[in-house]
């Protein structure tokens, strides 16, 4: 009886990346399913919009955590002097000495979202039966049309090894293009993505983001990989679209980055997986996606 059950377990976390399973659910799940006919299609957003909301959210924990950036602003004098500024405004509008470590007042990454975005959301126990994890909108009010949250993990182009990594692990993103996303924050992808972020570390200089594996991250965004697929009963309110991050992307920033490249000699951007709203969404709903991507 514990090894069928061992097996049926197994089986729910696999059977999404069987094609005979697929073709014979597609009917049923017409409402799970990520239709894109076209790549340009998959844009709910456009990605100028991705990156101004990425770029608004780092900018604001950046300065959330100013008296610990000062290795790195010391090595981007032109850098800080715009950071000054805007700890500046950022002082008259709150009140608040931020230049003065002892004086400052750091608010938590998800105060900082909500000061930042109108909105918070973070992890907590699924509405749905058996579902485990799920990601709440915990405060505020979060518009159409917005980034809500990111899918973190390490970034596997087709031809790398991830069979391993795959063992018994549902947190498996497939891009349009073949691109896979471990979004596992335990065992063997917990380990392989330390390891990638370090090896890539600059000096001071942080490529990405370690805390979306542990329970506090910094960048607040990243619990994309928690967003429940959708059902009959519950329809999907978010949608994810594929984003590949630009070059002059600020490299001071780039520590709030939830992704990483498994090859270290690639040149291709980094992709990331944001989450997009599909509709208004109040404070208390759960956040749902669509699992499948069917690529015609």
């Amino acid at each position: 009886a514990a090894m069928l059950r061992e097996l049926r377990r197994r089986w729910g976390s696999y059977k999404y990346r069987f094609v005979p399973w697929l073709a014979l659910n597609l009917r049923r799940q017409r409402r799970t399913l990520r239709y894109v006919p076209e790549t340009s299609q998959d844009k709910i957003i456009a990605d100028e919009d991705v990156f101004e909301t990425l770029l608004k959210t780092f900018k604001a924990l950046f300065i959330n955590d100013f008296s610990r950036q000062a290795d790195i602003l010391a090595l981007l004098p032109e850098v800080k002097c715009q950071y000054l500024k805007l700890l500046t405004v950022e002082q008259k509008r709150s009140k608040v000495n931020f230049c003065n470590p002892r004086g400052q007042h750091v608010f938590t990454p998800e105060e900082v979202l909500f000061n930042t975005l109108g909105f918070a959301v973070s992890r907590d126990q699924s509405s749905l039966v058996s579902a485990g994890t799920g990601v709440f909108v915990t405060k505020g009010f979060v518009r159409k049309g917005t980034v809500v949250s990111m899918y973190p993990g390490t970034v596997y182009r087709k031809h790398e090894p991830i069979f391993f990594q795959s063992l018994g692990n549902p947190f498996i993103f497939r891009c349009i293009d073949g691109v896979l996303i471990d979004g596992n924050d335990k065992g063997l992808s917990r380990s392989v993505y330390r390891s990638c972020s370090r090896r890539d570390q600059l000096g001071p200089f942080q490529m990405s983001d370690e805390s979306w594996l542990t329970a506090t991250p910094q960048n607040p965004l990243a619990v994309g990989q928690y967003v429940n697929n959708c059902s009959h009963e519950k329809a999907a309110n978010v949608c994810y679209q594929e984003f590949d991050v630009p070059g002059h992307f600020p490299v001071e920033l780039k520590q709030y980055l939830p992704n990483i490249v498994y090859s270290h000699d690639t040149e291709s951007h980094l992709r990331c997986v944001v989450l997009v709203t599909l509709r208004d969404i109040k404070q208390g709903e759960e956040l749902f996606s669509n699992y499948y991507t069917v690529v015609s």
